[in-house]
């Protein structure tokens, strides 16, 4: 069985905010951007280990928010990972400091400049163009992307 997550991308005028994951030692997001969030705990809900989460990494603590879809992580270390994938847009609080990496609002039409993971920017498309609630597969060997299924149909490369 894998593991399962979530991943919330907080949008504010036009910005996303991105962690840029630098302090941890054994990270497979080092030095990579990602949104803020992590591995459910027993008996959590998607939403419990959402809000969780984020108050944990940013000190926020959200109001609004909605489930945009379902990825599938499967790398060639033979760990599998279900993310429920989050957009929010109505928090309270202030940004505190997070001891996982810095956090910064990135515009959304500079997002895909940072170093992201390469399927990343297919879900940030998604989300861009307001796609309905979708399911996303992504086969990574190392940090190659080798595959891509967006609800069951495969994706050119």
């Amino acid at each position: 069985m894998g593991s399962l997550t979530t991943l919330c991308y907080i949008e504010n005028e036009n910005s996303y905010l991105m962690m840029h994951r630098t302090k941890k030692k054994k990270d497979v997001n080092k030095d990579k951007w990602i949104g803020v969030g992590g591995h459910f705990l027993e008996n959590e809900t998607p939403e419990e280990c959402l809000l969780r989460e984020v108050k944990e990494e940013t000190g926020l603590t959200l109001t609004a928010w909605r489930f945009r879809g379902l990825v599938t992580f499967i790398s060639d270390t033979g760990v599998t990972e279900y993310m429920c994938l989050y957009t929010a847009n109505q928090f309270e609080g202030e940004i505190g400091q997070c001891v996982e990496g810095d956090l910064e609002w990135i515009k959304k039409e500079d997002v895909l400049q940072l170093n992201i993971w390469e399927g990343d920017k297919i879900f940030f498309r998604l989300m861009n163009e307001e796609h309905p609630f979708f399911s996303l597969k992504l086969c990574y060997e190392g940090d190659q992307l080798v595959e891509a299924v967006l609800d069951g149909k495969r994706l050119n490369m």
